[in-house]
């Protein structure tokens, strides 16, 4: 583990580094997060974790940890939540199974208080402009608390 920017190496969620950005002119940048992936059934996901040292990280792992083991069911209800946030009546059937197969899930970040996002992606460009993305925010019961638009 190196003093400036250690690695947490964890069973469940991997290797999991400190960010950066080495820009153009070789300058690099570290960012206020942690970063890795997981190989789920549904591919790589990739993790944030926003803290700055391994002390911050620490604790947010085993929420993290709750949440990778069980994407199966909370891709679906991200999916059914975007839907519900952007339909002008009740969704139905067949449009949630439609944005569940549509929407993918890219990333997984874990906020400094505890707060899980799920950033999903338009697999097929139908439902969001590109450079645009649905975020779901759970609550620690993992209900909805928030679906957010971002870019």
């Amino acid at each position: 583990m190196s003093d400036q920017h250690p690695i947490v190496e964890d069973d469940v969620l991997g290797t999991l580094v400190r960010a950066t950005t080495e820009l153009t002119d070789g300058e690099i940048l570290t960012h206020d997060w942690y970063a890795g992936s997981v190989v789920t059934d549904g591919g790589d996901v990739d993790l944030m974790i926003e803290a700055t040292t391994h002390a911050e990280v620490t604790p947010l792992l085993p929420r993290l940890r709750e949440v990778v083991s069980r994407l199966d069911v909370l891709r679906r209800v991200a999916s059914d939540a975007v839907v519900a946030r952007f339909s002008t009546g009740e969704p139905e059937a067949h449009e949630l199974d439609k944005a569940a197969s549509d929407l993918a899930l890219e990333t997984i970040e874990a906020a400094a208080d505890g707060t899980i996002i799920l950033h999903l992606i338009d697999d097929c460009g139908e439902h969001f402009p590109e450079g645009y993305w649905p975020a779901v925010h759970l609550a620690p019961d993992d209900g909805v608390a928030d679906v957010t638009v971002e870019s």
